[in-house]
């Protein structure tokens, strides 16, 4: 979208770019969502920017009456396949604040210098201001969510010392901590034993029972269950993550007849470990598609006859991925009922069980040591040695080839976990009749067809 396009998105209120650009105001310092119901300002005083840490980074603070913090994420982060669309998806998911920028670079087989310059080049900002950014994202989460005290925050949100997290919060927020947590909206606030309540927002309509029924199909004892009447139904699932473990309640929220700019999904997190915050909101957002683009998926696949109609009767149908891309690997292999066993002889017990919920899927390194002939051995040996990476700066094709040379493994197999744990929108499953034409969303044309009884795709 060039300037003026952009304007005209911000002086309608468009909501389907929110998140895709941010606008700045120089007169008032302060930066936007493309939706902001404040009064449009003139366009000479406006500064677009393709992300927030590049606001930031020019001086500008986050809107308190938009919270374009709050905004999906880029629906280009999810699809593209470059090194920038990676280091997108590897700062989503911590990387920066557990390894720094080195480790990122590790992760993508470049140096820190190339990545610093492709990301400060395309987006205005490096992988440093853009994982604070994300910081300072999370603080505000924990601040108005929860009761915690502001130094643990600051800590659990991953900054290295109360005076960087105090300074980041004045720059980002124009408010004290302290301020910004009085400025929340009453009731929301829990005790860490009540979890993180969290609003998970997506772009668009949204259809939660087509993602919910695929995830009640799918859900193993121990790690998973869902319940309640359809359309208003809990899905619960155990999480492992970088500090610790964690377990995630998301609530199923019925269709709107008219659908609307967007809307979230209500959550409740329950952490060992508050660090873990920002890594455990990524993966749900790639479980449910939360950051996808349904306008531009279904103006393109609706312009065909085949699949007109079923885009017409389910918009905004989303493809799913994976809370644990590992995790879904070794299911896609070997199948929900032996997953199940797995769980059972392998997994590690929660130190305190809910529910139904009692274990977390089984490491790789535990697999591989406890079965290691056959293909589970061979896959689970392949992820703990480093030589298949499925995490979110996978190089897409280079871990297919990687799985297609392991013994026992199927192309219909490698396309499922190419799809859901690499997160792939434009993937053929062999055996399907999936023309070109539906390029570059093959995956969401088989959600289509799949959740219309014409496929059979696992």
């Amino acid at each position: 979208m060039d300037e003026d396009t952009r304007y005209e998105a911000v002086r309608s209120r468009d909501a389907r770019f929110d998140g895709e650009f941010f606008f700045a105001v120089e007169t008032t310092g302060i930066y936007c969502r493309p939706s902001c119901p404040a009064v449009t300002p003139k366009r000479r005083n406006v500064r677009f920017f393709t992300t927030a840490a590049a606001a930031q980074g020019s001086g500008f603070r986050a809107c308190r009456r938009c919270r374009p913090d709050a905004v999906p994420g880029s629906a280009e982060w999810n699809v593209r396949a470059d090194v920038v669309g990676r280091a997108m998806r590897l700062i989503g998911d911590g990387v920066v604040d557990r390894e720094g920028v080195a480790g990122l670079a590790v992760r993508l087989g470049y140096s820190a210098r190339q990545v610093q310059r492709q990301l400060t080049a395309e987006l205005g900002a490096g992988p440093v201001a853009l994982a604070r950014a994300q910081r300072s994202h999370t603080a505000r989460v924990l601040l108005q969510t929860t009761s915690l005290p502001v130094t643990e925050i600051a800590f659990a949100s991953g900054f290295a010392s109360v005076r960087q997290f105090n300074d980041t919060i004045r720059a980002v927020y124009a408010a004290t901590p302290t301020g910004l947590r009085a400025s929340a909206p009453k009731g929301r606030t829990a005790t860490p034993t009540a979890g993180v309540p969290l609003r998970l927002a997506h772009r668009g309509p949204y259809q939660a029972e087509a993602v919910f029924d695929r995830l009640a199909d799918e859900a193993v004892p121990g790690v998973e269950d869902i319940g309640g009447p359809r359309g208003r139904r809990t899905y619960r699932r155990t999480l492992r993550l970088p500090y610790g473990t964690g377990i995630v309640a998301v609530e199923e929220r019925p269709g709107l007849p008219h659908p609307g700019p967007g809307g979230w999904l209500d959550a409740r997190l329950h952490l060992t470990d508050l660090r873990d915050l920002t890594t455990a909101v990524q993966r749900l957002r790639r479980l449910f598609d939360l950051d996808a683009d349904p306008y531009a998926v279904d103006e393109r696949l609706g312009a065909d006859p085949r699949l007109a109609p079923l885009v017409a009767a389910r918009p905004g149908l989303r493809s799913p991925g994976a809370a644990d891309p590992e995790e879904l690997a070794v299911r896609a292999l070997v199948g929900r009922t032996a997953a199940e066993g797995l769980v059972r002889r392998y997994g590690k017990a929660l130190d305190a069980p809910c529910g139904s919920l009692t274990h977390v899927f089984p490491e790789p390194a535990v697999l591989a040591q406890a079965e290691p002939d056959g293909p589970l051995g061979a896959l689970a040996a392949a992820l703990a040695d480093g030589s298949l990476r499925l995490d979110p700066g996978a190089d897409r094709d280079e871990a297919q080839d990687a799985l297609l040379d392991l013994p026992g493994m199927d192309a219909r197999t490698v396309a499922v976990i190419r799809t859901r744990a690499l997160g792939d929108p434009d993937v053929a499953v062999p055996g399907t009749d999936v023309p070109d034409s539906w390029r570059p969303w093959r995956s969401y044309a088989l959600q289509h067809l799949r959740a219309a009884g014409e496929s059979e795709q696992r």
